[in-house]
């Protein structure tokens, strides 16, 4: 019998209550391979490192000391959609995270909608990242041996002048690309020694923290949060309208918590882990952005941070007098950093992989290798259209663009709250829920994102505008009529 066309636009995927508790294979041939440990350290690998390495010259400039209201308010609001995930992925224990929770309760044209977002999500926020790797790289190389990386080599095509867009013919950002392309190769070898290998970074990495907090707090000045809020209404960013446009950039930081859902086919025990890994990255995370955020706002005046690179090396540098220091935390983040493009890049051929076994897009992205059960074609495709953003675009385009698809995959996360527990009734399997019912915690995380995005540029709804109708256009024009739902309805 055919559908009506409503009828194409809201049909749900059947949710999957066989899961495998053990290791060995999930229903979809990916390998149940990651332990609780390695699934926390995927979010927080996924998240600590792009709002406090890079974001704060992006985020200090209009928010000023109150930046850390912003770090705040964007905790927050991750928090409470945190809840969310950990009820969404406790019921619905599949790869896609935010996708696939959408397919399985608001319907099939808007989980394609949100597949989308997170694409934009995923694949910006790993050549914003990869971007901002390659200023720690040359802080690095010019600290260690005096020899820093050819401007035309480290300094993309397309660049955001003081007149607008500028175009530097034969310039490439070249570290980036190389980054990248490690990511891949590792990728390529396994989901098990992937989650391995960033534990171990991730470990690097809240070390490091850690040594910049405590020589921070060293040059500790209290007068550097006065005044608090931003005064300078030259950009429209006076008072807590400033905080609120800065938690908008900084916001997508917190992309790590739809990473955990994201592996949810390659996780042991994924009913119990999955929830756990997203609420415990959450807790390791905030508890870090404010520390760090604080210390390097008390060791340097907030307007010094503006267009300055590999900025928390240089707070030290300044605090202490000596390039060591410095030197130190270069160091760690070019190799720390490394894990958050690794696990941006891994999310994204996720989410493409449940897409595609959808029959949503070519089945080519579902295609996995026999020995290392990794979709190989996918992973190669995604690594060269990151790498090609990374290498030829300059990362301010990119930041408020993964911070609007991640506010929008939130919102839905939110939205099926309420739907799967109307769905499923009095038969919901006990366990993790949302507490105060479905609806306080769910609208108030929407409210939340919707008070963030707000603020945003006028070109990011502009760019997101675009990538909706081209997203919408590839729906009608491909994935209805290629539907696995939709071939078994006729």
């Amino acid at each position: 019998m055919s559908q009506t066309l409503v009828q194409k636009l809201c049909r749900t995927k059947p949710i999957d209550t066989t899961v495998e508790y053990g290791e060995g294979l999930s229903s979809s041939g990916l390998s149940r391979s990651i332990g609780l440990f390695s699934l926390t350290m995927i979010g927080v690998g996924a998240t600590i490192g792009t709002g406090i390495f890079f974001t704060m010259v992006e985020a200090v400039p209009k928010a000023g000391p109150s930046v850390v209201l912003s770090f705040l308010i964007a905790a927050i609001t991750a928090g409470l959609t945190a809840l969310c995930y950990a009820e969404l992925s406790f019921r619905i224990p599949a790869s896609g995270s935010s996708y696939s929770f959408a397919y399985a309760t608001v319907g099939e044209f808007l989980a394609f909608i949100m597949a989308a977002c997170l694409l934009l999500e995923y694949g910006l926020a790993g050549s914003a990242v990869a971007i901002g790797w390659s200023s720690y790289l040359n802080n690095f190389l010019e600290n260690a041996f005096g020899w820093h990386i050819p401007e035309m080599l480290r300094t993309p095509m397309i660049v955001s002048g003081p007149h607008g867009m500028e175009f530097h013919a034969g310039h490439i950002n070249l570290p980036p690309i190389f980054l990248i392309c490690m990511c891949g190769f590792l990728l390529l070898r396994g989901a098990k020694e992937s989650a391995l290998m960033n534990a171990i970074m991730v470990i690097i990495k809240l070390a490091i923290l850690v040594f910049f907090v405590v020589i921070a707090f060293s040059g500790f000045n209290a007068d550097n949060f006065f005044p608090f809020f931003n005064t300078d209404n030259s950009k429209g960013f006076a008072g807590m309208t400033g905080v609120t446009a800065a938690a908008g950039t900084v916001f997508f930081s917190f992309i790590g918590l739809d990473t955990v859902a994201t592996a949810g086919d390659e996780v042991k025990n994924p009913t119990r882990n999955v929830p756990r890994g997203i609420l415990g990255a959450l807790l390791i995370v905030t508890v870090f952005y404010l520390l760090v955020a604080v210390a390097a706002l008390g060791a340097q005046q907030a307007k010094l941070f503006e267009g300055q690179e590999a900025g928390l090396a240089v707070i030290l540098q300044n605090v202490t007098g000596k390039t060591w220091p410095a030197l130190v935390l270069s160091a760690g983040a070019v190799i720390s950093v490394f894990s958050v493009t690794l696990v941006t890049i891994y999310g994204q051929t996720r989410i493409l992989f449940a897409v595609s076994r959808d029959g949503l897009i070519p089945k080519s992205f579902q295609k996995i290798h026999p020995r290392t059960l990794v979709p190989v074609s996918n992973t190669i495709i995604v690594c060269l259209v990151v790498a090609v953003v990374a290498g030829s675009i300059d990362a301010t385009y990119l930041w408020d663009m993964v911070s609007i698809g991640t506010l929008t995959a939130f919102m839905v996360v939110s939205v099926a709250v309420p739907v799967l527990r109307h769905k499923q009734g009095a038969n919901r399997i006990e366990g993790f829920s949302v507490p105060f019912g479905p609806y306080v915690i769910p609208g108030l995380s929407i409210l939340a994102c919707l008070y963030i995005m707000r603020d945003l540029p006028h070109t990011t709804f502009v760019v997101f505008s675009v990538w909706m109708a081209v997203t919408v256009a590839i729906y009608f024009l491909y994935s209805m009529r290629h539907s696995h739902l939709g071939k078994k309805a006729r």
